[in-house]
């Protein structure tokens, strides 16, 4: 598959979110050879990051926590050898850069001159990452894009002010927090950072995300890096029919092995295959045309497709109602005059074999 985003060609959508495995050029390269489209550099600042012990860790099914900060590389080793040597091995490189660059923007032409192809510019702070695109864009010859970021009191305020400033898109969106995981045999939190605080990012945050893309892309025509909880490629065709240009991968990659990049650029390809899409173009929020003018009313029968049915009873354990009953011989019976219509027990079918007649419920 070819992608191209700015202009740039690459050869997938996948984007690698700045973080741990983007420490340098050996970790850029790795991901480059996985097959991701790009890689974001780790976030660059004017001093290389001193890290707490114990500043990752698990939280839920393919979900960190994290307290990390920015490269433990300063500027000068990222311009003199990580980023040629990435940008000599084919990788198309996104510097990453800190709030502290604003006064340095003579680094971003020297991270340019290097070979980078696009800078994000990363702030958790709102009011200083459109001061940030204010100062830069003098010095940008390349593509400029805000991370913008869910903890924002107004992220679309954010984003507009952005693209006046002279940004190009936008990454959406980074980590979730402060949050918190504690050790129950301790009482200690498990992160070592001040306060044992974290940001959360992965499968659980995927919905947050999901919701602010369809925001953005209803108000903005300009290239969206989906980024937060993308982990199978199920998740990727979500992110892009919400609107998504590009997918970014972070936590997956981390957990899972960069091995998964592979698997969800093949998934994508036998989606599009499977259901005739001539590419993710044709799918590219195709989810906004769907989003209810309304609240859906009225209520929906419910079909059984017993001979795809496996038994599980998940259907019938998650309804709060107690209206549905599975037999030991696999005959589905509903009480359709008790059912409140919510739908759960459609999602939690493992094998899709409870089908809705939606044609019932008014819009």
């Amino acid at each position: 598959m070819g992608y191209r985003l700015f202009g740039i060609e690459m050869q997938s959508p996948f984007i690698i979110g700045s973080g741990p495995l983007s420490y340098g050029a050996p970790g850029l390269i790795r991901l480059h050879q996985a097959g991701a489209g790009a890689v974001v550099t780790k976030t660059i600042n004017l001093e290389a990051a001193e890290n707490a012990v114990n500043h990752m860790a698990s939280c839920g099914m393919n979900t960190l926590i994290n307290c990390e900060k920015w490269s433990d590389y300063g500027p000068e080793r990222w311009i003199a050898n990580e980023i040629p040597q990435a940008k000599a091995a084919g990788v198309v490189v996104i510097a990453s850069i800190g709030v502290s660059l604003c006064a340095w923007p003579e680094l971003v032409t020297r991270m340019i001159e290097a070979g980078a192809d696009m800078i994000e510019l990363v702030s958790y702070d709102e009011t200083e990452l459109k001061t940030m695109a204010e100062t830069l864009r003098p010095y940008c010859t390349v593509p400029m894009i805000a991370k913008l970021s869910a903890n924002y009191r107004d992220m679309l305020e954010v984003a507009g002010a952005c693209r006046k400033a002279g940004c190009a898109g936008f990454t959406a969106c980074d980590s979730i927090g402060p949050v918190m995981k504690i050790d129950i045999e301790t009482g200690r939190p498990v992160l070592g950072g001040k306060e044992g605080k974290g940001w959360l990012s992965g499968a659980m945050i995927k919905p947050i995300i999901l919701q602010k893309i369809v925001e953005l892309r209803q108000k903005f025509d300009c290239p969206i890096i989906g980024l937060g909880g993308i982990t199978t490629w199920q998740d990727a065709i979500e992110f892009t029919m919400a609107g998504a240009d590009a997918l970014g991968i972070c936590t997956a990659p981390i957990l899972m092995g960069v091995e998964t990049i592979g698997k969800l650029n093949r998934g994508i390809e036998r989606y599009l295959d499977d259901h005739g899409y001539g590419g993710l173009d044709t799918i590219r929020g195709m989810a906004l045309s769907h989003l209810p003018e309304q609240e859906a009313t009225g209520s929906f029968h419910m079909g059984f497709q017993k001979e795809s049915c496996i038994g599980c009873g998940r259907c019938v354990t998650v309804c709060a109602y107690g209206v549905r009953t599975l037999d030991e011989d696999g005959n589905m019976a509903v009480d359709e005059a008790a059912c409140r219509s919510c739908g759960l027990c459609v999602s939690v079918c493992p094998k899709n074999c409870i089908t809705v007649n939606r044609g019932l419920v008014s819009c």
